[in-house]
């Protein structure tokens, strides 16, 4: 086993493909293949599954990228401190539902942690494609909610592909509305004054289950609604319908000014946020550093 195999490992689950990777790599996609099929043989094990639809990580898969990654990591810590080597670009991905304190950790880490060269990502996307990709390594780190209503069917799938939920905070629900609302100076607002407002909501594509839903209360049925697929726009419709939506009620200024406000929502219901990871996996230290620029954020709100 070489160290170049492990960089090979690793660039192949960043792309989910063998063909984008040996582009990115400047190799051939025959010889990057026999190089981790070698790989494969001398371990003993099969990293990647492979279909007709093409690659993706095996449940050993995920947790032999988890202890490459830390292999590769120390490794480029050696050459930068010995041989005053240029520090590779930094790699972090984090998916999540459309939270905008997700947004201002990666905005602290990047300020914090950014070097001359990095390679990061940050998505926000439907809920089961955040599962899928923290399972294919596409993301270290997800961020979602469970309650007491979608708990089960999350938790089974978060179980399955062998992934671990941790808490970051519990809210009360609430809204999210224009402060030109009618409803802004309200101290709190029942399910029934909502009725003539237009309920937004974030579309979860072909996996459009109650129990996907970014929402809380998702089997309500509601006069007006309608579903978006980004937060921006969200937030636009909110100003220009008067519409809601329903949230944590967790939402900074900083990033998307004054506009929008939350207000509590009168129901018995609560939403336990938190992030998921692999169970077998070790943070890498920019996931164990973006996961205490969550807290901060929340705490900062």
């Amino acid at each position: 086993m070489t160290l170049q195999q492990l960089k090979y490992v690793i660039e192949v689950a960043a792309r989910g493909s063998i063909n984008e990777a040996a582009k990115r790599l400047f190799i051939s996609q025959p010889s990057l293949s026999n190089a981790i099929r070698e790989l494969e043989e001398e371990m003993g094990i099969s990293v990647f599954e492979r279909s007709n639809k093409g690659i993706s990580l095996s449940k050993e898969g995920a947790e032999f990228l988890g202890y490459a990654r830390q292999v590769v990591e120390q490794a480029e810590l050696l050459e930068s401190r010995y041989r005053n080597a240029k520090p590779s670009p930094q790699h972090f991905s984090v998916s999540t539902q459309h939270y905008a304190f997700a947004v201002n950790a990666f905005v602290s880490l990047v300020r914090e942690h950014g070097q001359e060269e990095y390679e990061l990502a940050l998505r926000e996307t439907r809920t089961h494609e955040i599962i899928e990709d923290v399972k294919t390594m596409r993301s270290e780190i997800g961020i979602l909610y469970v309650n007491e209503f979608n708990g089960k069917v999350i938790r089974k799938l978060l179980h399955e592909a062998g992934l671990q939920f941790t808490s970051l905070f519990t809210a009360r629900p609430h809204i999210f509305i224009s402060v030109h609302n009618p409803l802004a100076k309200q101290p709190i607002v029942t399910i029934e004054e909502l009725q003539q407002y237009p309920y937004l909501s974030f579309d979860q594509g072909e996996f459009n289950s109650f129990h996907f839903a970014e929402e809380i209360l998702s089997t309500l049925e509601h006069k007006k609604s309608i579903r978006v697929h980004d937060r921006a726009t969200l937030f636009n419709l909110l100003i220009g319908l008067n519409g809601y939506t329903i949230s944590t009620g967790v939402l900074s200024s900083d990033l998307n000014g004054n506009e929008i406000i939350p207000v509590p929502l009168d129901c018995e219901e609560t939403i336990n946020v938190g992030w998921i990871s692999h169970r077998s996996m070790t943070l890498s230290k920019l996931g164990a550093d973006y996961v205490e620029a969550l807290k901060a954020a929340i705490g900062a709100v």
